[in-house]
């Protein structure tokens, strides 16, 4: 299973995808609620999460902006871009992200998408 990291502002998805995620075995290793902590909380990590689920649209640094930091300072990171605002859907994968999920996704696609990727590496 995956080791995955959360960047959403909004609280109430961080809860969904952790609930969802361990329940199918993964382990959250992080958590950040706007791109400006995502970053700080990258540079901290002993070990880079296998998986980043990004949102755009976030207080302050974007989710389009922290997705070039973060990989910047990590260009393995495997990011699933997951947002309601469809037009930075090719900025984000022309970026680097692997994946772009339309908000609101079937969660099975989440989980597809994430098993793709480890199984990738």
């Amino acid at each position: 299973m995956a080791t995955i990291f959360i960047v959403d502002d909004e609280p109430t998805l961080h809860e969904l995808y952790c609930d969802l995620l361990e329940m199918c075995g993964h382990d959250i290793v992080a958590e950040a609620y706007d791109g400006e902590e995502a970053v700080e909380l990258l540079k901290t990590m002993d070990e880079p999460p296998e998986v980043v689920i990004m949102d755009h649209r976030m207080p302050g640094k974007d989710g389009i902006e922290t997705t070039k930091e973060l990989l910047e300072i990590n260009p393995d990171l495997k990011i699933i871009f997951a947002s309601a605002d469809k037009a930075v859907k090719d900025d984000a994968l022309a970026l680097g992200a692997c994946d772009f999920l339309s908000k609101p996704f079937p969660i099975d696609d989440l989980l597809t998408e994430i098993e793709e990727l480890i199984a990738a590496v």
